[in-house]
């Protein structure tokens, strides 16, 4: 049987990059991005545009060890002979760990039900230089248990507007809320990561939480004074953001 001109052919993948080199995930004008990449790289196989979205957008210097993209064509592919030779091509720091073939319906943005991010934190005296581009060195003490306990206060729904950056426009200028399933803060050698799980996240959010607890860690910010920072709906009121080379796009969930 024929297929229909009109029919289109829609593909799931998955990426882990390091974000060392590149200005973020999607599309600029002034730096490489991921997206960029991926897409020359199908129109080589191809030979013909094709567009790339991704779950969401990560910034210049965060890595990812599962961001979901997906694109259509009007002619099927073979999801494994393009796989091997989307890797054959791209860069060492970019790989396409996983292609399929899914539902027209999908989308890698508003198909997805949670995602999960790590913060990396390298806590020891001296820096371990191959952990530099991967956590952030912090220079101050930082208390597990009171970096546990401040966290804990961010779990569970709420108006994020002080912990992202443009609060006014895109998605947090719509609604700003969101739902925080988890934030546990991990012992690893050398220090610890936090891990995040949500249902959607605000531009900058995640660093700009660390930022906020590491602040209160180098007593700069009250821990009684979180309640008040989120029902203000202000930027200002909340502590630094975290460099992005700590933070790493773990997992994006989808309905099975």
């Amino acid at each position: 049987m024929t297929q229909s001109h009109s029919e289109h052919f829609r593909y799931k993948m998955v990426v882990a990059y390091d974000g060392t080199q590149y200005g973020g995930w999607q599309v600029q004008q002034s730096r490489v991005s991921i997206q960029s990449l991926i897409e020359q790289t199908l129109f080589t196989i191809l030979q013909t545009p094709t567009s790339l979205s991704g779950s969401g957008r990560t910034d210049a210097g965060v890595h990812a060890l599962a961001q979901v993209a997906h694109f259509t064509t009007q002619q099927p592919i073979n999801p494994a002979k393009t796989l091997l030779s989307l890797n054959a091509l791209l860069p060492g720091d970019i790989r396409i760990m996983h292609l399929e073939s899914t539902s027209p319906t999908f989308h890698a943005r508003f198909s997805a039900l949670a995602k999960t991010y790590h913060y990396r934190l390298h806590l020891d005296p001296i820096p371990d230089p191959f952990k530099r581009h991967y956590a952030y060195h912090v220079q101050h003490p930082v208390d597990l248990t009171q970096l546990q306990d401040a966290a804990s206060h961010f779990v569970g729904t709420h108006d994020f507007s002080s912990f992202a950056n443009s609060a006014s426009r895109g998605s947090a200028a719509n609604d700003a809320v969101r739902t925080l399933h988890r934030l546990d803060v991990i012992l690893e050698p050398g220090g610890a990561r936090l891990e995040f799980e949500g249902n959607g996240f605000l531009y900058k959010m995640v660093r700009n939480i660390v930022g906020t607890l590491l602040d209160i860690c180098a007593n700069k910010i009250a821990r009684d004074a979180l309640p008040h920072i989120l029902k203000a709906k202000d930027r200002r009121l909340a502590g630094r953001a975290a460099p992005p080379h700590g933070l790493h796009l773990i997992a994006v969930r989808y309905d099975k």
